[in-house]
């Protein structure tokens, strides 16, 4: 017997992750969502999990790619999450135009600069699981900007990284 979406989703708000990027390149088109369900699966070798619902406009383009970028943001790229997350009505290659700087590492999947942290992976396996995707990712690159913050999700709003450091001190 199973809880009903809404108990589910409700529950999961309490469950604070990092903001992410998953973004692909099929051709010369770009695709990408924001996403919060990421997970590291294998430090060796290394791979990373993204859950992507099957009616995301970049689910078909990270299987058909092989390949994708989890880009981990940091506080300054929040309008860039809610654009990804399709708050402003943009789609597909749109996304990219007029916001961010973008390059790419070994794969071409687009690569925010800027980040904490962004994984470069090559697609290794694709699981089906209700609603979505689970594809785990081989990490063949990485681009590190260490002094830079994760911007958080928690309880329907972003959090500033900042706020993790204060709390911290203060205990």
């Amino acid at each position: 017997m199973s809880i009903d979406a809404a108990a589910f989703k409700k529950g999961m708000r309490h469950l604070a992750a990092s903001v992410t990027l998953i973004t692909t390149r099929v051709g010369d088109q770009r695709g990408g969502l924001t996403a919060t369900a990421v997970c590291s699966v294998s430090a060796e070798p290394p791979q990373i999990l993204v859950c992507v619902n099957k009616t995301a406009s970049a689910h078909d383009p990270i299987g058909e790619a092989g390949f994708f970028c989890v880009n981990i943001l940091c506080p300054e790229h929040r309008k860039l999450a809610e654009r990804f997350a399709g708050m402003d009505g943009t789609e597909g290659d749109e996304r990219f135009r007029d916001m961010g700087e973008w390059t790419t590492l070994t794969t071409g999947a687009p690569v925010l600069k800027g980040c904490p942290v962004s994984f470069d992976c090559k697609l290794v396996t694709e699981l089906s699981a209700g609603t979505h995707t689970i594809y785990i990712g081989e990490i063949v690159d990485v681009a590190l900007h260490e002094t830079a913050l994760p911007l958080l999700y928690a309880d329907g709003t972003f959090v500033h990284g900042e706020a993790l450091k204060k709390a911290a001190q203060a205990a």
